[in-house]
Formats: structure tokens, C-alpha cells, sequence
């Protein structure tokens, strides 16, 4: 029976309606003439608050507001890999044929093409019992991810009927489930909420690591599969191309690459590039295992708001397959500013710089649903998010970082003095910090190194005590500097020229096993040890630095070839040291 509202108040994608005693909260509706999708947030003595994912303009009070009884979902089945949604998943390129240049109204919630065939493998026999999770069929989508197609949440029983493997669409049935009086009917396609994290058996604990490739990520703050990252950093500092380089070089099975807000030339530029892309593991094209939502900051506000939600419920769901996803957001500081407008036509009491005092729990519930996982069908799989915060004027102590940075485990500042120095990633390894190091320890002493971890302490403290003497610096000059300390400066150069700065546009620097990784700082551990050892020894600083052997170790990120290659390099250190090291001693005791 269909169940009508009457519009009688419009601010913007916020409506009032009446005589919705019969609605639910948070059930999606259709607005007016153009029907028009919407969701209801609050309902108080038959009157109705609907929050409209599309543009309002034309209309009306007194128009109808028709109830659909289920709330904002998205359709998952065979399609989603390579396509490109706006926020409430509908596909950009079938907008484009229906509109032109813009969305235009009342499109409807179109999502997945459901007259195209799918080649089904059929896996589940007539008889069979099989509860929620469980893989009855599966779908070869693209070159790199197969489709496992399972049984929705909540539904199980014995298969009373099953269709042979062929060719069929999201739309028709495939089998019918019989469990006592209740029958389900089992689809290529399924509906769910994208506020409501899907089901899974139990949670598990974080312990193997993203590899991403990029140095100043995998050594000094690593990312977790199933883990949460956080890259805040002003305008120009880089949070896009980190991001890119997150999604093209990343170990995740699937990227889900969410533009929330973003300028729409820069979005452009994301739809343009990652088509054109090779996946560097098997050169087929990266969008064989992408999905794009694309929100720019000139659509509808209120989409951009669930387009987070409809990106994680996509991550869940490939998830469910057993698949490791990663989900990138940028930024949750538009998604933000979508909260404290929607929040602002609502009349809501503001809080900190007008954004909602719910702000930081809806980041958080966003944020947790991260995870690595044992899914109902057995399998394991994980969802990993990594945000981009925007905050205004670089300005970290604002409210979208602070809350984002109670609830990550990883938190990738952006520095934009290095950004203007051209140092990229930008990455402030003086404000940066990874949750996960401990966790990931026995996952490097297996895949990389035992003292993996030790290397990277002694790295760190470096870099600190440079910064520390670098103050002195500032204020009275180097020259007043014990050698040993200056020592200090001049390894600190090659860690952040050598290992920390990566050129992503050069074949070489690009990507970086972690073995390799670990092979750079050893080397670096070596002239460390020995410049200053010589240091020590009385040696002059201007005989301990060779500028020839500094420039090889500092280029060695271009021209490493293998563990010959790093040997060689040791071998060049400890020849020129033990060299220095004859002569001053047969200096002395000439002298003597």
C-alpha cells in the first residue's frame, strides 16, 4: 500500500513534509513530481525531515513525497569493478547519456546495468544446504577479480531449485532457497544498506602490512591491511598524488576510490588518468580492480554526504569475497562541510567552527569499519581506509583532524615546507606516527629482516636529534658544532634525500620492495656507523665525508639492481673508511 507526504517546507536539499506518521526513519522516499531521491533523518508528530540527494531547484510545496519502505541502498553484484558512480552509486556514463554535461533531476536510482549477460559458473547442487555467505555461483567480472557470488545476509536454508551455469542477468533468479515456510530467491545482484555494516563471523587481529612502495610509509609508519590511515595536509601538499600512488602501487586485491568534494577539474583528472593505468603486478589496466565515486564539489551536497557510506559498503562487499580492499577518501573534510551545511538548514545547535557536535562519532563509526576479518563464508579478508583531511590554511588542530586523529591508527601529516621544496612525498616524519609498527613486528622479522624495526629506530632518532641541532643551527651557525654532531647532520641528509624523498613519475624510485627498503638502510646504517666511528678516532670531518661516496649512496635509490648491487656499496664504505682510518693511524705515529 503506498503511503504519501505532503511538502510543506523546502531549504535547500532539507524538505518538511506532513502526514508521514507511516514512514521510518531512515527510509529512502521519492520527492515530488521528479521524483526525487531522498532519505527521511527525523520524524516528530507526523511531520517529516527529508534530506535530498539531488538538486531542489523547481520544487514545490504541496507536492507528494511517496515512501519506498527500505532504506538508502546500494545494488552489489557483477558490474561495480571498472564503473564510475556518483555519491548514491548511479553510473556516471548512463547519467551522461540521459543529461548531458550535468545530473539532471529525477534520473531515479539507476545503478547496475541489468540487461547485460554475465557468464555464471553455478557451484551449489540442488539439495544443498547453504546459510548467509556462502558462494553458490561465481562470475569472471574482469581480467583480475572473480566474483564470488554468496547468499545475502539473513537468508539460508536448503536449495529447492538452481538454474545450469550460463550466461545470465543481475535481475533474473539463479536459485530458490527453502528454509521451513520462508523462500528466498537468490540473484547475481543484492540490496543493502549503506549505513549498516555487513556481517561478518569475527573480527581478527592486524598483522600483515600494506605494502605500498613508498619508503617513508612501509619502514617509518606503516599502514595495516585492515587498518585506518589519516593524510591531512593544506593545499598544494600532495594528499591527491599520495593517494594515487596508495591506489595504483598498493598490495590491496580492489581499490575504492571515493572523490568526496574534490574540484571537479581535479576529479577529472582521476577519471582521465587511472583508465590509461597498468597495474604494475600484472599489466593489465589498474580499473580491473577499481571502482571511482565520483562527487564533485559543484553536485548535490547531500550526496556527497552518503557518498563515504556507499564506498565502504562497496569495500565490505568484495570484502566478503574474501578479498583485501582499500578504500581512499578524498577528503572526509569535504564530507565534513556536507554534515555541517546539512546540519545548519536543520536549525541543529553548532559546535566547534559550526560543524555538528555529532561530528566526531560519525567519523569514527566511518573509520571502524575498517578491518581485518574472518568472513560467514570462512574465507578472510580485510577493508582498509585511508582519508585525506583538508584541513583550512594547514591548520591541524581544527576539528575534522583532531576528531579524524582519535580514531586512526596511522596519521600521515603533510608538511608544506617540504611540499614546497619539492620533497614528495611530503610526509613530516617529525609529526607523523603509525599504530600498527608493533603489531606488524613479526610480520617484518618473517618478510623482511629481525632487526627490521631496530634499523628503523635508529633512522628515526637521527632525523629528531638532527632537528634538534638544527635549532642550534639556526641561531649561532654549524661551524660552532662538535664533528660528531655534525656527523649527525650530514647522515640526516642522506635519509631524507636518499630513502625519504621518491620521485613517483621515475620507473625506479616509483615503487620499492620492502626488502629493498630495508637493503638502503642498511647501507646507510654503515656510513653512519663508520663516519662517525672515524669522527671519533679524530679524523676531520672534511677527510670522513667523501662528497663522491654521499652522492653514490644518496643516487643508489635510482641505480639499485639487487643485494650485489648494495653489497658493493658496503664494500665501497668500509674500503674508504679502513683506508682513512691507515693512513691517520700511520700519520700519528710518524708524528709520534
Amino acid at each position: 500500500m503506498a503511503r504519501y507526504g505532503k511538502i510543506v517546507y523546502i531549504n535547500g536539499p532539507v524538505v518538511k513534509a506532513e502526514g508521514m506518521d507511516d514512514f521510518l526513519m531512515r527510509e529512502m522516499v521519492m520527492v515530488g513530481e521528479k521524483k526525487l531521491i531522498g532519505e527521511v533523518i527525523s520524524l516528530e508528530r507526523g511531520t517529516g525531515t527529508i534530506q535530498v540527494y539531488e538538486e531542489t531547484s523547481g520544487l514545490r510545496t504541496g507536492e507528494r513525497v511517496t515512501g519506498t519502505g527500505k532504506p538508502l541502498s546500494v545494488k552489489l553484484g557483477p558490474g561495480i569493478i571498472t564503473n564510475i558512480f556518483d555519491g548514491i552509486q548511479r553510473p556516471l556514463s548512463k547519467i551522461y547519456q540521459a543529461g548531458g554535461e550535468f545530473i539532471p533531476e529525477g534520473i531515479g536510482l539507476i545503478t547496475l546495468d541489468e540487461d547485460k549477460l554475465w557468464d555464471v559458473e553455478i557451484l551449489a547442487k540442488e539439495g544443498e544446504y547453504l546459510k548467509s555467505g556462502d558462494v553458490f555461483a561465481q562470475v569472471q567480472e574482469t581480467s583480475l577479480v572473480l566474483h564470488k557470488v554468496m547468499v545475502p545476509p539473513g537468508a539460508k536454508g536448503r536449495v529447492k531449485s538452481i538454474v545450469q551455469s550460463g550466461a545470465y542477468s543481475i535481475a533474473e533468479t539463479l536459485a530458490v532457497l527453502e528454509d521451513g515456510d520462508k523462500h528466498y530467491e537468490l540473484k547475481l545482484a543484492q540490496e543493502w544498506p549503506v549505513r549498516t555494516p555487513r556481517p561478518v563471523d569475527r573480527r581478527m587481529p592486524i598483522q600483515k602490512l600494506l605494502v605500498t612502495g613508498q619508503r617513508v610509509i612501509d619502514t617509518f609508519f606503516p599502514l595495516a591491511k585492515g587498518g585506518t590511515a589519516a593524510i591531512p595536509g593544506g593545499f598544494g601538499t600532495g594528499k591527491t598524488i599520495t593517494q594515487h600512488q596508495l591506489a595504483k602501487w598498493s598490495d590491496a586485491d580492489i581499490i575504492v576510490y571515493v572523490g568526496c568534494g574534490e574540484r571537479g577539474n581535479e576529479m577529472t583528472e582521476v577519471l582521465e588518468d587511472f583508465p590509461k593505468l597498468k597495474d604494475p603486478r600484472t599489466g593489465h589496466p589498474l580499473m580491473d580492480r577499481t571502482v571511482l565515486i565520483a562527487n564533485t564539489s559543484n553536485m548535490p551536497v547531500a550526496a556527497r554526504e552518503a557518498s563515504i557510506y556507499t564506498g565502504i559498503t562497496i569495500a565490505e562487499y568484495y570484502r566478503d569475497m574474501g578479498y583485501n580492499v582499500a578504500i581512499m577518501a578524498d577528503s572526509t573534510s569535504r564530507w565534513a562541510e556536507a554534515l555541517r551545511e546539512i546540519a545548519g538548514r536543520l536549525e541543529e545547535m553548532p559546535a566547534e567552527e559550526g560543524y555538528p557536535a555529532y561530528l566526531a562519532s560519525r567519523l569514527a563509526q566511518f573509520y571502524e569499519r575498517a578491518g581485518y576479518v574472518k568472513n560467514l563464508n570462512g574465507s578472510e579478508g580485510s577493508v582498509t581506509i585511508i582519508g585525506a583531511v583538508s584541513p583550512a590554511g594547514g591548520d591541524f588542530s581544527e576539528p575534522v583532524t583532531q576528531a579524524t586523529k582519535r580514531a586512526v591508527g596511522a596519521f600521515l601529516a603533510l608538511d608544506r615546507e617540504l611540499a614546497h621544496a619539492r620533497h614528495f612525498p611530503s610526509i613530516n616524519w617529525l609529526s607523523s606516527y603509525s599504530g600498527y609498527t608493533t603489531m606488524l613486528e613479526e610480520w617484518f622479522k618473517d618478510n623482511v629482516a629481525s632487526d627490521m624495526l631496530s634499523l628503523r629506530e635508529k633512522m628515526l632518532k637521527i632525523l629528531h636529534e638532527e632537528n634538534k641541532l638544527m635549532d642550534i643551527v639556526k641561531l649561532v651557525g654549524e661551524d660552532v658544532l662538535p664533528d660528531d654532531q655534525r656527523v649527525t647532520l650530514e647522515i640526516a641528509k642522506v635519509i631524507k634525500v636518499g630513502f625519504l624523498q621518491q620521485n613517483a613519475y621515475h620507473e625506479k624510485d616509483a615503487y620499492v620492495e620492502p626488502q629493498e627498503q630495508y637493503s638502503m638502510l642498511k647501507v646507510i646504517e654503515k656510513l653512519y656507523d663508520r663516519a662517525f666511528s672515524a669522527v671519533k678516532k679524530g679524523i676531520p670531518l672534511s677527510k670522513v665525508k667523501d662528497e663522491g661516496l654521499f652522492r653514490e649512496i644518496i643516487m643508489m635509490k635510482y641505480n639499485a639492481t639487487g643485494n650485489e648491487f648494495f653489497q658493493g656499496i658496503e664494500e665501497k664504505i668500509d674500503q674508504y673508511y679502513d683506508n682513512l682510518e691507515r693512513v691517520y693511524k700511520e700519520g700519528a705515529r710518524n708524528e709520534g
